[in-house]
């Protein structure tokens, strides 16, 4: 790496977020209007980037209908200038369609490397130029704020650098407000997008860049750190790192390294990152892996009993990234590797406290559960402790009598339930739209007759295992909410009753909440 870090009396970083068009190039990826309209009021009220980018000029009806939804919504709002739209070099065609939706800033895609515009467009550097200058002057006329995306920025710099120093040597002359520096197939390493960078911020100092990365080596995290050392003011994310291919730099990755790494503030509130991924899994229908930073599921879960342990001894275990900033918690997993200190801590939250001959019973029973591959949580590990203790105080108040699911082809699943609920038989049948569906709606008529409540499911996760066996065990974990957020699991070589069972655990879960004195004569039992 050549050179210093440029250094401005402004740290403030501005956050372009582009989820709602470069992440909707996701593979399998299509937000609806209302979803379009959703996650841009969250990730400009909520969580305060400073720009989004919402859509494609001319890709069909309903990006049209999601583009002018949302431009209604900023026009009300004051946030018209937030709100930008990718176009195309194509006289007044895009500017229309933008002009039509209502928006009144396009990102013009002209391009950044000699052999795209050679051998894609098949026309002259001089050509190019002009053709993007003549829509510059129609969004003049329109009243369209232009800002500028060199395609393929990454491969002009390495083999047409003489290409892009034209380029952005003409259009600084233009009514340009943004020139936008992509790694359009993300092929840059850390020390050539400092260099890059910096090249373009010392040679044209009055033009505003921002950088776009793509994490095709995943390191896109790394190259925007480097943008920004050198010089780079302004950095586009999109939410969950979705976007094509390998996708793009990651919103909440980016927002950490800012303010840890590099020491610099944005807009942005970090506390709001949790809900906005979450929400953007939800509509995408792209798992968030669980080991993806700051937001997966378990990046804030202690697993190994000895990170429990210095937890408890003055923290020992802890970083910067404390959960708590990004809406988040500390866990500590129940499985083989726990130890007595995670259990401890668990246990210590449910206000269970077990004396050491107790703790050692079940440290063994979980590990047990462990060793067969079996997924412990948090809110049935009073059932573990009853059983590892031998005590019945967790009664199974309710049970399945039976039960028959079906499914013809051409007909809705129908399944017919019976189940025992403190020794009275309960049935009904209704139709679903799967098996499970059917079951699940069949006890909701029964809870309904009995006036008792049921939660709501808000996810549901079936782990099977690879290798094709047919016989192998599904796991199928559900996430409940009532009161609270909590989750139960069940085994069995069969999808539909292994969501069964970790239904009927829920209910019982349910049920042991709600009668007096539950945890209490847990702890008496013990002590």
């Amino acid at each position: 790496m050549t050179g210093k870090s440029v250094e401005t009396e402004n740290s403030n970083l501005t956050i372009m977020d582009t989820t709602l068009r470069d992440g909707e190039q996701t593979t399998g990826v299509s937000f609806s209007d209302a979803e379009k309209l959703t996650v841009a009021k969250v990730l400009l009220d909520d969580v305060r980037v400073d720009r989004i980018e919402i859509a494609s000029a001319r890709v069909s009806d309903g990006e049209f209908k999601g583009a002018r939804k949302v431009l209604q919504w900023a026009s009300e709002k004051g946030y018209l200038d937030k709100i930008e739209i990718l176009g195309f070099v194509d006289g007044k065609i895009s500017l229309q369609w933008i002009a039509d939706a209502g928006g009144k800033v396009v990102n013009l895609l002209c391009k950044g490397s000699l052999k795209h515009v050679s051998e894609q467009l098949r026309k002259t550097p001089e050509q190019h130029l002009n053709d993007i200058k003549k829509v510059i002057q129609y969004a003049e006329e329109m009243g369209i704020t232009v800002n500028i995306y060199l395609e393929d920025w990454s491969n002009g710099m390495r083999n047409s650098r003489e290409y892009v120093h034209f380029m952005i040597s003409s259009l600084k002359k233009e009514k340009v407000n943004r020139i936008m520096l992509p790694d359009t197939l993300g092929i840059l390493n850390p020390d050539e997008t400092y260099d890059f960078c910096r090249e373009m911020i010392e040679t044209y100092p009055g033009v505003k860049f921002d950088y776009h990365a793509h994490n095709d080596y995943d390191l896109a995290i790394a190259n925007v750190f480097h943008a920004i050392k050198a010089g780079i003011r302004c950095v586009h994310t999109t939410v969950n790192g979705l976007g094509e291919r390998a996708g793009n730099a990651p919103l909440s990755s980016v927002i950490a390294t800012i303010k840890d790494h590099l020491k610099m503030t944005t807009h942005v509130n970090e506390s709001r990152l949790n809900k906005i991924s979450r929400l953007v899994e939800s509509f995408s229908g792209i798992r968030i892996p669980t080991n993806k930073p700051l937001i997966g599921e378990y990046v804030f879960t202690q697993c190994s009993g000895i990170h429990a342990d210095g937890d408890n001894k003055n923290n020992l275990y802890f970083n910067d990234l404390l959960p708590e900033r990004f809406g988040r918690i500390r866990k500590y997993a129940l499985g083989k590797t726990s130890g007595k200190a995670n259990i401890k801590r668990n246990l210590q939250e449910l206000g269970i406290e077990l004396d050491d001959e107790s703790l050692k019973k079940v440290t063994r029973r979980i590990i047990e559960l462990g060793d067969k591959k079996e997924t412990v949580t948090s809110d049935e590990l009073p059932y573990i402790v009853a059983d590892a203790l031998q005590n019945d105080l967790i009664e199974q108040k309710i049970k399945v009598v039976n039960y028959s699911v079906s499914h013809t082809m051409g007909l809705r699943p129908v399944a017919n339930v019976s189940i025992e609920i403190d020794g009275e038989q309960y049935a009904e049948i209704s139709d679903g739209d799967g098996q499970y569906d059917a079951f699940v709606k069949a006890v909701r008529k029964i809870y309904k007759k009995l006036g008792k409540s049921f939660p709501s499911l808000i996810d549901y996760v079936v782990t099977i295992p690879p290798g094709g066996k047919t016989d192998a065990l599904v796991e199928t974990v559900i996430t409940w909410k009532n009161s609270r957020e909590f989750k139960t699991k069940g085994l069995d070589p069969d999808q539909s009753a292994a969501a069964i069972k970790a239904t009927i655990r829920m209910l019982n879960i349910i049920e042991n909440e709600i009668k007096p004195g539950f945890l209490e004569k847990i702890i008496d039992s013990i002590s």
